[in-house]
């Protein structure tokens, strides 16, 4: 048997034995709730590691500017929290959705693009 059937055999039956526990379903949650907020402390993380290598480079940009990214980054930001309750919510969220972070994407380009071109 080749080692990356096996290893979805295994990851298979381990889900199979924490869905039939009782108990199970929650400690599932909990578990992907603790992987979801270290995902989310690392790109934090990240996040503030590259604001630290590139403020020199936010300063130069202008007040203008940098309030226009950190805008549309905020925008964006706030768009994708709520991805699930615009998509449940019908049609017209759905087109707000893709307004915002299509916005929210061009004014980033904007910037970026101003930025580079002197």
């Amino acid at each position: 048997m080749n080692t990356t059937a096996r290893n979805v055999l295994i990851v298979l039956a381990l889900a199979a034995i924490v869905g039939t526990l009782s108990g199970g379903v929650t400690a599932a949650n909990v578990a992907i709730q603790a992987v979801t907020l270290a995902f989310l402390g690392t790109l934090c993380w990240f996040a503030s590691i590259m604001y630290r290598q590139h403020r020199s480079t936010l300063y130069s940009l202008g007040e203008g500017r940098r309030a226009v990214l950190y805008i549309a980054l905020g925008v964006g930001t706030l768009t994708l929290t709520a991805t699930s309750r615009m998509w449940g919510a019908g049609g017209a969220a759905s087109v707000a959705w893709l307004l915002l972070l299509g916005g929210a994407a061009y004014a980033v380009f904007a910037v970026l693009w101003s930025a580079r071109k002197y």
